[in-house]
């Protein structure tokens, strides 16, 4: 087994060019990452789609084998996976965060191995037979963010992989140290050349979008970038699936109980301390709890600890990098000057290291502020009060992005009745933000196209081709 000091020398690059990645909490170097050309990228393409024809040909359930090895494989390097992620993203080890990250990494390679996905017929009546089946792809590009890092990697590649595709990644230049040790250990159990990692610049994620070898791209991120991305595959037709930005609402009925659901709503909200794509980011609560529904989230979040990852302590960290600091702390100081009231938090110390943002929650905030319009994708909740469901519901629904939505009540046909009208992918009952490898996720709106886990991403990952006769 590795050691953190053995999985870092083997990631290190000993020649070209490099970028010094810091740890967000406290500045300290965690290591040199390759700054790779578009040269390199070449090249990787060039290994996947040399490798990728006998990948294919192994069949499903041989693919499936080599995933199952993969996992053990994540399994034997979890906690230095966890310790790097720790230090590059800046989550605490601890709490839905780098062990629950690196965890999660073996349990989806591991589900996306068991998912059948068995030939569909369609139409077999005596005189016409026909089937659907699902052909590998051939190459596909991954392109990953800085927020869960290795845990969204997976996601692209698990299901890529087990369809018969090779792949090829581009990390987030925020956290490439984490992607690619997670493609070293798996690559001690896949064949060479199928998988592999190019960590450069937006000009090798540009040209991974237009290349004609790239069958299809898997991205999340920012909607502005995934227009880019759409604009750049259109000349080559590429498949895409798309998990874009989200400013989730979440939606409490007058029925339910704030003490009862107050710690699902924090983590809902502060999961990645606030950075996920679908968090909770702005909360509707009915006026006749929105008093006692701010005072027990308030009780959760004063006792959360927020500090550097390594601490075993901590279930908060940082912000990942100061470009989205500075977006939260501009939205907070908006909700401040607008005469919002800031319930905790809001008063960031000065002069310490890291991207420290003191957890936050705001009441008494209209809906237009642009704490609650805009994604914040930080510690800072604006909590919105609302007097009809209808109100609610329309506040909701009054965005362009639809990634995840929740609502809270103690009347599941209720809240359900609630949830068929909002604009969303998926809308959670008395939970925020959980995903399943096995239930299919996807955005509405300006928050992407396609889905992922499950039959229907593997089918993503797949040309589908019928044969009739």
């Amino acid at each position: 087994m590795e050691t953190y000091t053995d999985l870092l020398t083997a990631i290190t690059p000993v020649s070209g060019e490099t970028r010094t990645m810091l740890d967000p909490a406290t500045g300290e170097i965690v290591g040199e990452a390759p700054v790779h050309t578009v040269e390199d990228l070449e090249r990787a393409i060039a290994s996947a789609t040399a490798a990728q024809p006998a990948w294919a040909a192994l069949g499903h359930e041989a693919r499936s084998a080599v995933l199952l090895k993969a996992a053990d494989a994540v399994d034997r390097s979890a906690e230095e996976l966890a310790r790097l992620l720790s230090r590059e993203q800046g989550k605490p080890l601890n709490g839905p965060n780098a062990r629950f990250e690196v965890g999660a990494c073996a349990a989806w390679l591991r589900a996306t191995a068991a998912t059948e996905l068995a030939a569909e017929t369609v139409v077999d009546d005596g005189s016409t037979h026909a089937q659907i089946h699902y052909r590998p792809i051939g190459v596909v590009g991954a392109i990953g963010p800085w927020n869960w890092p290795m845990m969204i990697t997976i996601w692209q590649i698990a299901p890529a992989l087990r369809m018969g595709n090779a792949v090829v990644v581009k990390p987030s230049e925020y956290t490439p140290l984490s992607v690619l040790a997670l493609v070293h250990v798996l690559n001690q159990e896949l064949p060479e050349g199928l998988l592999s990692a190019v960590s450069g610049g937006r000009d090798v994620g540009a040209r991974l979008a237009e290349h004609p070898a790239i069958g299809k791209i898997m991205f999340t991120g920012s909607t502005a970038t995934g227009k880019a991305i759409i604009k750049s595959s259109a000349g080559t037709v590429k498949r895409l699936t798309l998990e874009l930005g989200g400013n989730d609402a979440g939606i409490v009925l007058p029925d339910a109980d704030p003490k009862a659901i107050a710690e699902n709503l924090f983590w809902g909200a502060f999961i990645n301390t606030g950075q996920t794509c679908a968090a909770l980011k702005r909360l509707y609560v009915h006026e006749d709890i929105y008093d006692a529904v701010c005072e027990e989230l308030t009780a959760v979040a004063a006792a959360m600890p927020m500090g550097v990852g390594l601490d075993e302590n901590n279930m908060l960290g940082p912000l990942q990098n100061k470009a989205q600091l500075d977006i939260v702390a501009r939205l907070v100081e908006a909700a401040k000057d607008s005469g919002a009231r800031v319930l905790l938090g809001g008063n960031p110390e000065t002069g310490q290291p890291g991207y420290f943002y003191p957890t936050t929650l705001v009441a008494d905030i209209e809906n237009n502020n642009p704490l609650v319009a805009e994604e914040q994708f930080g510690p800072a909740l604006p909590i919105i009060r609302y007097s009809s469901v209808d109100e609610a519901v329309a506040m909701a629904n009054g965005l362009d992005v639809g990634l995840g939505a929740s609502v809270w009540s103690a009347d599941l046909d209720a809240a359900r009745s609630v949830a068929a009208r909002i604009q969303a992918g998926t809308v959670w009952i008395n939970s925020h933000g959980g995903v399943d490898p096995r239930i299919p996720f996807g955005g509405a709106k300006q928050s992407g196209y396609g889905l992922e886990f499950g039959v229907e991403g593997l089918k993503a990952l797949g040309v589908p081709q019928v044969i009739n006769g």
